[in-house]
């Protein structure tokens, strides 16, 4: 409550300002960048970070007045949950990731080529997603292709720091969502995962990392040292032998599998944003001009065991795939203009 009640009141109105600052000094702010640009890395970096940044603080404005103008229309939040008012929140998200997407691809000339069964492949059906967990550019490309290229209206477990998103924060906050910290007493986190994923209609995507964090080398080393102290010792000696994903964590799946058992799978990963996470990445790894791959598996529902055990076991086969899947799908670089 106390995140939220600070979003509002701070985080909101301070980047609604910084946007405004940004705009009035961008002449100085690209010269600036432009004087920079010959001693960084890449073609003009400096310049188009600058512009992406510009982007998405605009994005963030645009989206929190609208936000604020639906919070007053709907009865100052009396009626925010109803159907008519969600169909516009997801418009907003649809938008929001549609101009930053695309800015995105163009400014940093990326392009992305999928591979295996999308979801356009079985229209009408509700899915259970999930995905690798590659930073938070990896989750924004999954969003978009969700929404924009397949029509499907995400529900997503994500980290509570995602929360102090400005804009981010405050529509997940009204969309089917949960966002997850560290378990509290008396906390069931899988029950709660659970009820996000019952009732999924027709165009509905329940979407998940089971990994639980990004990918780093050092978090797939506490992963696997967890493991052992969990008594886990045959998981953690295949977590060992995963070096690009971490060790799934099992136990929202199994209840997302226990709550939608009519709703087939879709495993998501991607390559090319695995180690973009915090400012310093941006500046330092962030891929330009290049291609990166997106590969998705559709398993049937029959097709998955019924026990726990079982199902755990097919949950460590799969994310075997998907390691070896990402070693063989690195970035490629796209040919000088």
């Amino acid at each position: 409550m106390l995140t939220r009640v600070l979003q509002r009141v701070v985080v909101a109105p301070a980047t609604i300002a910084l946007t405004v600052a940004m705009w009035v000094g961008l002449p100085l702010w690209l010269l600036g960048a432009g004087l920079l640009s010959p001693f960084a890395p890449g073609w003009l970096r400096p310049v188009r970070l600058l512009w992406l940044l510009v982007v998405h603080l605009t994005l963030e404005s645009v989206a929190l007045v609208e936000l604020f103008g639906l919070w007053i229309a709907s009865g100052f939040g009396l009626w925010l949950r109803r159907p008519f008012f969600e169909r516009i929140h997801y418009d907003i998200v649809q938008a929001y990731l549609w101009i930053f997407f695309h800015e995105a691809r163009r400014v940093l000339r990326l392009q992305i080529e999928t591979v295996g069964p999308t979801p356009d492949a079985h229209p009408g059906e509700p899915l259970l997603v999930f995905c690798r967990h590659a930073g938070p550019g990896d989750s924004f490309t999954l969003m978009y292709t969700l929404m924009h290229w397949y029509g499907r209206e995400p529900r997503v477990v994500l980290k509570e720091t995602l929360a102090w998103d400005p804009a981010l924060g405050v529509l997940l906050h009204r969309l089917p969502s949960r966002f997850v910290s560290a378990p509290r007493p008396g906390q069931d986190r899988e029950a709660e995962v659970g009820e996000l994923a019952r009732g999924l209609d027709a165009n509905d995507a329940f979407v998940i990392f089971p990994e639980g964090g990004n990918f780093t080398p050092e978090r797939r080393e506490r992963a696997i040292a967890r493991l052992h102290k969990l008594g886990l010792h045959a998981m953690a000696r295949r977590a060992e032998e995963m070096v690009h994903v971490l060790a799934p964590r099992p136990g929202g799946v199994l209840a997302a599998l226990d709550a939608a058992p009519e709703a087939d799978v879709l495993l998501v990963a991607h390559t090319g944003l695995d180690h973009v996470v915090t400012v310093r990445d941006v500046w330092h790894a962030l891929p330009m001009d290049k291609r990166l791959s997106m590969g998705w598996w559709r398993i049937p529902r029959e097709e998955i065991p019924e026990g726990r055990e079982e199902r755990i076991e097919w949950l460590f086969d799969w994310w075997d795939r998907v390691d070896d899947w990402v070693q063989e799908h690195r970035p490629v670089d796209l040919p000088r203009r």
